[in-house]
């Protein structure tokens, strides 16, 4: 048995951990920076803030019991959504807590300068470089004390409230909304990443004590905890403290502080504000550069990234590029851009949380099995990721432009970095769930097309189809007719010469034509179905059958197609195809009465549903098996392999005759010519075009060699357009 780590994180520890990651830069700096946006009403900012977080919480609480091994942000949205949605977590939650050390570190500065006169950027580059040498050295270390701090923390803030509720002005509150909709909600972006710790926990989610109870229960009571604290606090700020004092200080918590407690208290604020803000700062650098290194381990980023020190075992080219990207921005960013970066990038990652949730339940993900489920599930996730996107709209120019940047620079470093040099061999349960919402979809058109009832079928000829042709077009549509308690009409079209009268060559009767109604007479004598038949004169066949076709309101048009010379060539059937108000059926060397096994190729997607009615209705009438043929890659997904199947299965429940179905680790090709030699008969579709090219372009080949008694192309009028099919080729 191999080596287990051990639960022994109880609801305590979880909540102290879940805590002790949200509070710092968040109530100590981004106070009086979102008072100038929002005034008196920065209070309901926060509120509204916790509130949006919620639904990613509980999000992440379902995915964490479900996956209490897996842990980490970018894990989660990776397997539910795929490597590219994978990509665009991991690096924006990257940046998110890159972004979020730098946020510390900036505005923690100005509260140590508070007890030392040092210039404040040179102070927060020398911590952040002793940061990142101990995280390199060994982060075992920085945790240790994480605990204490907390417990620093929340009696300071505590005291704070206690002490200060009794000198809140209301006076201070005149004017709540004075800044309109527009200002809430950016400041409601703005400090929405003081709750960006919520979640962490999850992280080592293997190491809690009855998780499916304990990780829930603690990540959203400390989101509550801290939710209350932070609206708390802000309210005693806001009533105790002048606002212009608030908005023009780097230290607003300092300066409430000075008018509420005794000189002690505002030194206890101060140490509790550097303590909170270097922990804030150590957890960003050790968080953020375990990205690059997972993604690196996902085949997502370079080897390079991978690397762990021998002598220290940390991953430390992730940690010296984060550390790296983290001196940059405070030295060159302002820290309001930071705070609305910080935020921007966490608002994505956790509008992606939620997608994931309902890509994971949509899904047919066998091991997703959660212990908790979110409530009221599709409601939070659907306010979630709407809530948003509207902040992202109100919080400002650049963090929108970085944000999107972020994203489509993700894309193009998965489509160079990865996707070129042949993918990774994973996809995601999103990608699963609308591969099954496509299925469905598809199999519901096959349904109606197999049901369809009243279908008119026109059979075009001419006076050079032969008798055997013309028998053999009749007689499959016949069949079609049959299962859709339909008729049969039978026209043969006459084509002359364009300096001859139409009306002088209709009134007569020729040989051929006498000869023709003979033999429609006796066909529709001996019919169990209604056939009618008749003559068309006209001066260019293949614009007459479209027009008969229209004219009578047919519903399927059955054709022979010949691959040179004949009644119809192929460049005939390819302008009827694109012209005909209806369904065409191509015939090319089809001898009905020698049909045992239908072999149906697949589209490269799911089976087209008049493709699928047709093979059932000609099995149907002559008693005949179909063979569905579906090709796979090798190292197809377990996914993907139980959405065909399940597919196929409904597929096969909607067919009269029977059914056998061939799953196949081969390319199409290889697919199309075991289809031809096992089946008496292929019908494939007419998007197929270069099988269809295949099948009557010049010398031997191996389908048309293999198939002994012909070939049926399928036409439907309701063909799916190039994105849907598309999208049908990438999913199946």
């Amino acid at each position: 048995m191999g080596k287990q780590l051990e639960r022994d994180l109880g609801l305590p520890a979880v909540t102290a951990i879940s805590i002790g990651a949200m509070v710092g830069s968040g109530i100590f700096i981004l106070p009086g920076l979102a008072m100038k946006m929002a005034g008196p009403a920065v209070v309901f900012a926060y509120f509204l803030a916790g509130v949006l977080v919620l639904p990613a919480a509980l999000s992440k609480s379902e995915m964490a019991t479900a996956m209490p091994e897996a842990g980490g942000t970018y894990l989660y949205i990776e397997r539910a959504m795929g490597p590219l949605f994978g990509t665009i977590a991991g690096v924006g939650t990257w940046f998110s807590l890159t972004f979020k050390g730098a946020l510390a570190l900036v505005g923690g500065a100005p509260y140590l300068v508070l007890l030392f006169d040092l210039p404040v950027t040179p102070v927060a580059l020398t911590v952040a470089a002793l940061l990142i040498v101990l995280n390199i050295v060994g982060a075992k270390q920085t945790g240790r004390m994480q605990i204490a701090i907390v417990a620093v923390m929340l009696a300071v803030m505590v005291w704070f409230i206690v002490v200060g509720a009794p000198g809140v002005e209301n006076a201070r509150f005149e004017g709540f909304f004075d800044s309109g909709f527009e200002g809430i909600l950016g400041a409601t972006g703005f400090v929405f990443v003081s709750y960006a710790g919520v979640t962490k926990i999850a992280s080592v989610a293997e190491e809690v004590e009855n998780p499916d109870r304990n990780l829930p229960l603690g990540i959203l009571g400390s989101l509550i905890i801290t939710a209350g604290i932070y609206v708390a606090i802000v309210t005693v700020m806001v009533g105790v403290a002048d606002e212009a004092a608030l908005t023009n200080t780097e230290t607003p918590m300092q300066v409430a502080a000075s008018t509420a407690l005794p000189t002690v208290g505002v030194a206890a604020v101060v140490v509790a504000a550097l303590l909170a803000l270097i922990s804030t700062a150590n957890a960003g650098i050790l968080s953020s550069s375990r990205y690059p290194f997972a993604m690196s381990r996902d085949g997502l980023a370079p080897d390079i990234f991978e690397n762990v020190s021998d002598r220290f075992e940390t991953p430390v080219n992730a940690i010296t590029i984060t550390g790296g990207v983290l001196l940059l921005l405070i030295a060159f960013v302002p820290i309001d851009d930071i705070a609305k970066l910080a935020s921007a990038f966490k608002i994505l990652v956790f509008i992606l949380i939620n997608v994931a949730l309902i890509a994971f339940r949509q899904g047919s993900i066998e091991a997703y099995d959660p212990s908790f489920e979110s409530p009221l599930y599709p409601v939070p996730q659907l306010v979630g990721i709407v809530g948003g996107v509207v902040l992202l709209r109100y919080i400002g120019f650049v963090p929108l432009v970085g944000a999107v940047v972020i994203t489509i620079g993700s894309m193009m470093w998965y489509y160079v970095f990865v996707y070129r040099r042949g993918g990774v061999a994973r996809e995601g349960a999103m990608t699963d769930a609308l591969r099954r919402s496509v299925g469905r979809d598809v199999v519901e058109q096959t349904e109606s097309e197999v049901k369809t009832d009243s279908h008119e079928v026109l059979v075009a000829v001419t006076e050079r189809t032969t008798s055997a042709v013309e028998r053999s077009l009749i007689d499959l549509a016949t069949d079609v007719a049959r299962t859709r308690e339909g008729g049969v009409r039978v026209a043969q079209f006459d084509e002359i010469p364009d300096q001859t009268p139409l009306p002088h060559s209709a009134s007569t009767l020729t040989e051929a034509d006498q000869a023709f109604e003979a033999r429609m007479a006796d066909r529709a004598t001996n019919s169990k179905i209604p056939i009618r038949y008749g003559e068309v004169v006209s001066h260019d066949t293949r614009h007459a059958i479209v027009n008969y076709a229209a004219e009578v309101d047919a519903d399927t048009l059955i054709i022979e197609r010949s691959p040179r010379s004949g009644p119809l060539s192929s460049s005939d059937a390819d302008w009827i195809e694109d012209h005909a108000s209806c369904d065409v059926i191509e015939v090319s060397n089809f001898d009905h009465d020698a049909v045992e096994r239908i072999g149906v190729v697949t589209d490269e997607g799911p089976f087209d549903p008049t493709k699928v009615a047709l093979a059932d209705a000609l099995a149907t009438a002559v008693g005949a098996t179909i063979t569905f043929y579906f090709p796979v890659s090798k190292d197809v997904p377990e996914s993907r392999r139980n959405t065909t199947d399940d597919y196929l299965s409904e597929l096969v429940a909607l067919c009269e005759s029977p059914v056998e179905t061939q799953v196949l680790e081969s390319s199409t090709e290889d697919t199309i010519e075991l289809a031809a030699s096992d089946s008496d008969v292929l019908v494939v579709s007419g998007v197929q075009r270069d099988l269809v090219d295949r099948l009557f372009s010049r010398g031997a080949d191996p389908v048309t060699a293999g198939t002994e008694h012909g070939t049926l192309i399928v036409y439907g009028v309701s063909q799916p357009g190039r994105l849907r099919r598309a999208v049908e080729r990438r999913l199946f």
